[in-house]
């Protein structure tokens, strides 16, 4: 891989689930690849699983690791050229991509989309200009529209933990929140779970109120819903996770009662696991019966966050060697 930005970046799924679960199984075997390397993680919002997970992974090989909270402790950046920058602006997204560039040999970034201009995030502007200007590869902490990382650990899981003769179905399940959330966590899980359907991995279904919709760009092949029983009968891995509208841009529209899944809705399904990106707001988005009980599998899928960002690194790292 040059760079991993979405699930067009690799070459073959089934091999870089198999690495990082190769990985977990033995971490320290490639400490010698990242040796007098550095990763580079910039944040301009929030993390815990992606930021510790991604520099353990990065310690597991032998690199050296940087965190800059770039929301705190860098300039305000520029992105627009051709201006003049008399603003409130203090760098040029030229300047800073380019020098972190000439400290790491990997750069991770992390960036939400403020959900008011859907073409300006979906756009990516800010990371592609990245990318452009930094010079090394570039690993996505989540982006406006995608969270790369976070699917690979959740097609990791499900590899790891399904035993049945047939492929699983998985079902993606909208959940109310009290705020707009970005489409990133979905658009990813659904672009990967649709080219792990490719691959005869997974069945893969959809189930959201009517106008949450996803963009179709990241649901090929998926069969979609808005009926939640529907899509749980059968269900052998349910996914949760809260959008707001893709159509109405960030706005979170009314929706019927009954999308918090709870034990109830599980009574259909293959014994369904739950799983979850986390954080999530119990008996919100998801019940507290659930994420105590023995269908949760989330914190199983944050732990293997660790084994999604060394696989990645560690293809990177061979990369440019």
């Amino acid at each position: 891989m040059k760079q991993f930005t979405s699930v067009a970046d690799v070459a073959d799924i089934k091999q870089l689930v198999d690495a990082a679960l190769a990985l977990k199984n033995n971490p320290y075997a490639d400490q010698q690849l990242g040796k007098n390397k550095t990763l580079g993680l910039i944040f301009l919002n929030p993390s815990l699983r992606t930021r510790l997970s991604t520099q353990k992974a990065a310690i597991n090989l032998g690199m050296s690791v940087i965190v800059m909270n770039m929301d705190k402790e860098g300039w305000a950046l520029e992105t627009q050229d051709g201006i003049v920058m008399n603003g409130t602006t203090v760098e040029h997204i030229r300047e800073a991509a380019a020098v972190m560039g000439q400290y790491c040999d990997i750069l991770g970034l992390r960036s939400f989309p403020k959900l008011i201009n859907r073409e300006e995030d979906y756009n990516e502007d800010f990371f592609n200009k990245f990318i452009a200007y930094c010079g090394v590869p570039v690993v996505s902490l989540e982006s406006a529209t995608r969270h790369p990382l976070q699917s690979l650990a959740d097609l990791v899981t499900i590899k790891e933990t399904w035993k049945g003769a047939a492929k699983p179905k998985v079902v993606l399940t909208w959940a109310p929140h009290v705020k707009a959330l970005p489409q990133a966590v979905p658009n990813s899980f659904s672009e990967w779970m649709c080219k792990a359907q490719q691959e005869g991995m997974v069945d893969f279904t959809i189930a959201h109120p009517a106008g949450f919709e996803l963009m179709e760009d990241f649901t090929p092949g998926a069969t979609i819903t808005h009926n939640l029983e529907e899509a749980l009968n059968g269900a052998d891995y349910v996914y949760v996770k809260n959008w707001s509208s893709y159509e109405e841009y960030g706005k979170v529209l009314p929706f019927p009662e009954g999308w918090m899944l709870t034990n109830d809705h599980l009574k259909n399904t293959n014994n369904a696991k739950v799983m979850h990106c986390l954080p999530v707001r119990r008996n919100l988005e998801l019940s507290a019966e659930v994420l105590d009980g023995p269908h949760s599998l989330v914190i199983h899928e944050a732990g293997n966050r660790l084994w999604a960002a060394q696989a990645v690194l560690k293809d990177l790292l061979q990369d440019l060697t």
